[in-house]
């Protein structure tokens, strides 16, 4: 790939755009500026020492992606490998590639946590207050515009809810977003707490060399095979050049994902029955199906895949086992169930979920008055009303998160480069009718629930409705009229 020049800030006192996060999305951010803006000056940070965010946080055994790679890798850099569904390092990789190729890790600075922001509106501009721990100093840099590509939720602490006893268990507890490297599990019993998308790729490679692995889960979730490769990918990529079939296939893949979500909204009943049935075939004969049927339907929460149904092959060797119940308390030698059965265990993995986190948990002030985002309304999900100069990368619940985010990229470029060619200076969406406030993610996931006091809102009505459709935000990020009537230029 060639590499676009990056222009350095380090003789300007402000710069164009500074990005916050070096993972998926700070790095394709970095990457849209260099090709659509190569003249802007820009610089990454990061509050960890590495790049890669998610995929360089989590080292737990099987780590993969819950979405296929045509549509999680960026529009500009075809998925080069075979495995349609990737593994954690494979992920990593790729990023790091993408940075490498164009000169983006030199402009990156690492274990710079931003703690404040503030924008003052004479002198346009963005002061943002980055602890750097090297050595513990306090620094400030300036920015035109600032573009969040933190995530949404926290690296230093996960969701772990206490568990009676929890002191008198005499093995190993440990939580997967912060797996030891020393871990040796085999030859052991594992109990997994959890039925979410890290749970599921947990149980089946513990399985690998574990005695015996138990998920035990308080409610089921829907769990659907898919192949680890896409054969019409292959096809693709023998027959036409590499950008035209990764095209293709990503087209592919978000019109049958957006087939399929249609389709579960419009007759949720019949598509629970569908795989309820899917799981059912894959199951050991006589297995008994509540473990495999939700009390919520489909896309409430999250479908989880299984590349070529590992799981269930686990299941069918008896290396697997699962149980729906409740922890009444950890013994010594394991769990107590609600139910009054107990679990034996030498190793048990919390696999409960995440702890959100608000726009990187940022202080934010404006003109000196402090800001609350939880108050806010999203703007086409990825800006915050009367909020100037910041953009937000966050992905869809239902797909992959990098549609969205390459979608934001693209978005972000277009209001800058019509900020320029007008002289303007401060853009800033702003409400000019009443908006109904709704919650800003439409899952009632655990890890949702729990933080939907801090989020910013979503509207009933354009443009602060957040779609979870990327063919829609795909017309109406790329070629709707910039300048709307909310959107406030000056």
């Amino acid at each position: 790939m060639q590499k676009s020049p990056t222009p350095t800030a380090s003789n300007a006192s402000i710069l164009d755009v500074l990005i916050v996060g070096a993972g998926l999305s700070g790095i394709g951010a970095a990457r849209h500026l260099q090709m659509q803006l190569p003249h802007k000056t820009w610089r990454i940070l990061e509050s960890r020492n590495s790049l890669g965010g998610t995929w360089d946080l989590f080292r737990y055994p099987g780590v993969r992606s819950d979405s296929d790679m045509h549509t999680l890798g960026y529009d500009f850099k075809p998925w080069a490998e075979r495995k349609a569904i990737a593994d954690g390092p494979s992920i990593l990789s790729y990023i790091q590639q993408t940075a490498d190729e164009a000169g983006i890790s030199a402009h990156i600075d690492y274990g710079c946590k931003v703690i404040k922001a503030q924008w003052s509106s004479p002198d346009a501009c963005w002061t943002v207050a980055c602890l750097r721990q090297q050595d513990d100093e306090t620094i400030n840099i300036k920015a035109r515009f600032l573009y969040l590509c933190s995530g949404y939720y926290r690296y230093d602490k996960a969701h772990q809810p206490h568990f009676d006893g929890e002191e008198l268990f005499k093995g190993i507890k440990v939580h997967p977003q912060f797996w030891p490297r020393d871990l040796d599990y085999s030859g052991k019993q594992v109990v997994v707490i959890g039925s979410g998308a890290t749970a599921a790729t947990l149980v089946p490679e513990m399985a690998k060399t574990a005695a015996h692995v138990t998920m035990l889960q308080r409610s089921p979730t829907y769990m659907v095979t898919r192949p680890a490769e896409d054969r019409i990918a292959t096809a693709l990529n023998h027959y036409l050049p590499s950008t035209w079939a990764y095209a293709l296939t990503r087209w592919k893949n978000v019109l049958l994902g957006m087939f399929f979500f249609k389709l579960s909204r419009h007759r949720p009943q019949a598509i629970k029955r569908y795989l309820v049935d899917l799981a059912r075939r894959q199951l050991p004969r006589g297995f008994d199906l509540k473990h495999f049927t939700p009390h919520y339907m489909p896309w409430d929460q999250r479908v989880c895949a299984l590349p070529d149904g590992d799981l269930f092959a686990q299941l069918r060797r008896s290396r697997v086992s699962i149980v729906t119940d409740t922890v009444k308390s950890f013994t010594p030698t394991g769990l107590l169930l609600g139910s009054g059965q107990t679990l034996n265990a030498d190793v048990v993995v919390t696999a409960t979920g995440l702890e959100l986190s608000v726009l990187g948990g940022i202080e934010w002030t404006v003109d000196g008055q402090a800001y609350a985002p939880a108050d806010a309304l999203a703007y086409k999900g990825m800006m915050l009303s009367n909020l100037p100069n910041a953009f937000m990368a966050l992905g869809y619940t239902n797909a992959s998160w990098t549609l969205k985010a390459d979608l934001t990229a693209h978005y972000v470029c277009r209001i800058l480069k019509h900020m320029e060619r007008r002289g303007q200076t401060r853009a800033e969406p702003v409400p000019n009718r009443p908006v109904n406030p709704l919650p800003f993610f439409d899952l009632n996931s655990g890890y949702v629930q729990r933080s939907a006091n801090l989020l910013p809102k979503q509207g009933d009505q354009q443009p602060w409705k957040v779609h979870q459709n990327y063919f829609k935000d795909w017309v109406n990020l790329r070629w709707s009229r910039l300048d709307d009537g909310v959107m406030r230029f000056s």
